[in-house]
């Protein structure tokens, strides 16, 4: 079985799509599927003309991986930035997405993915088993989606619908009124992330977020959070914090810290790996997760996994994974996520929480996760072959479609 991974974003660029793109199609791999990605983000972060003509070069074969490296056959299509890819990058999709040679195509998709968007389009008018997964929180008002939904006309597709949770589920139904959308969620190496033992007794008490600073994931309101809470514990109790991750607004938050005089006891990492990472979360106590539109979390998740409590905004995804007061704690607001943070690091419950997270495990596990991809993938067979059939019994050809989708 061959599967076609679809993502406008890819590494290196670093996200959470980009990264579970990669992750999943390794464990598709690693169970002894054949995959592929098509995307049309860059093998480097260089820019200009001569970027665009070595990557549009490359895009007759795909990357391989050497032996002995982790890397996943990737082909990378020519950039495009427009809202409306060019006809040139539909013709290359057009000849790569054939019912002959890929047994599915999966698109990973955001609040604006052009390219995968596309890509979803044609397969599914080629009769190839479909399935789009919303990795963001598409906006429930504006003309944005809602428009583009019914330009596109998404609710006709043939094809599998899914979301990584329920949060990110619910907007996209609405969209597509009757149209079935499943939770098919990112998923995690729980192990990878077990602390080895518990945290240091006598060391300071130690917040850790991880995310990229940029204003929807609402780091500046972090680090008001972070002085509220610095002024909520007695001033005898040593506290640190670490924010780990890179962004537009990094500039803003040392401006901020320096102004507040936290530079102290605020580290700000820049972006590691996860090897990085680990030790980081490990000498840590709680995780925070401050932004409000979180699609899932992954990073609260692998926190979770290392044991560490997880203080999160209600509204987002983190709840699929954090029950309110047994793996941490669901907040509506900075003021509430500031007084549940400082009576959960000088309570007796912050040693349960981690005992607790520790020996627990989320059901997000990869074999769990990889297995929902599969019945997504029946899914979007049934629907091809739905669509087949009614086109079939209306006397129109196989190519019909293809036209106008193209």
């Amino acid at each position: 079985m061959k599967i076609v991974h679809i993502s406008d974003c890819y590494l290196p660029r670093l996200g959470g799509i980009e990264v579970q793109v990669h992750d999943l199609a390794a464990h598709q791999l690693a169970a002894g599927y054949e995959v592929e990605i098509l995307t049309c983000t860059p093998a480097t972060q260089a820019r200009g003309i001569r970027a665009r003509k070595a990557q549009a070069r490359k895009t007759q074969a795909p990357e391989t991986p050497a032996p002995g490296n982790s890397l996943l056959p990737v082909r990378r299509m020519t950039s495009n930035r427009a809202l409306v890819p060019s006809a040139r990058t539909r013709r290359q999709l057009h000849g790569l997405l054939s019912a002959d040679t890929v047994d599915a195509v999966h698109i990973h998709s955001s609040v604006l993915s052009p390219f995968a968007w596309t890509a979803a389009r044609l397969a599914s008018a080629a009769a190839i088993p479909t399935v789009v997964t919303m990795h963001s929180i598409v906006p429930s008002r504006g003309p944005l989606l809602p428009l583009s939904a019914s330009l596109l006309g998404w609710p006709r597709w043939p094809v599998a619908w899914s979301a990584v949770s329920d949060v990110a589920a619910a907007p996209l139904r609405s969209l597509l009124g009757s149209t079935p959308v499943s939770v098919l969620p990112n998923g995690i190496d729980p192990t990878a992330w077990h602390s080895p033992q518990p945290r240091r007794h006598g060391a300071p008490l130690t917040i850790v977020s991880v995310m990229r600073l940029a204003q929807r994931k609402r780091p500046l309101a972090l680090l008001r959070t972070l002085a509220a809470i610095r002024a909520a514990l007695p001033a005898d109790v040593p506290l640190r914090a670490v924010l780990i991750g890179e962004g537009p607004q990094r500039p803003r938050m040392e401006r901020y810290l320096r102004a507040e005089g936290m530079q102290s006891w605020v580290t700000l990492t820049g972006r590691l790996t996860r090897a990085q990472i680990r030790p980081l979360l490990a000498a840590a106590d709680v995780y925070l997760a401050p932004a409000e539109l979180e699609s899932f979390g992954i990073a609260a998740l692998e926190a979770r996994c290392a044991g560490l409590p997880v203080v999160a905004m209600a509204q987002g995804g983190v709840g699929e994974f954090i029950r309110n007061g047994q793996e941490g704690f669901l907040v509506h607001s900075d003021r509430e996520m500031v007084k549940v943070t400082a009576d959960l690091l000088t309570s007796p419950l912050l040693r349960v929480m981690q005992e607790r997270n520790r020996r627990s495990e989320p059901e997000m596990t990869w074999p769990h996760v990889v297995g929902l991809s599969l019945d997504l993938y029946l899914r979007g067979w049934e629907a091809a072959a739905h669509a087949t059939s009614t086109w079939s019994a209306a006397g129109q050809s196989a190519q019909a479609p293809m036209v106008q989708a193209g």
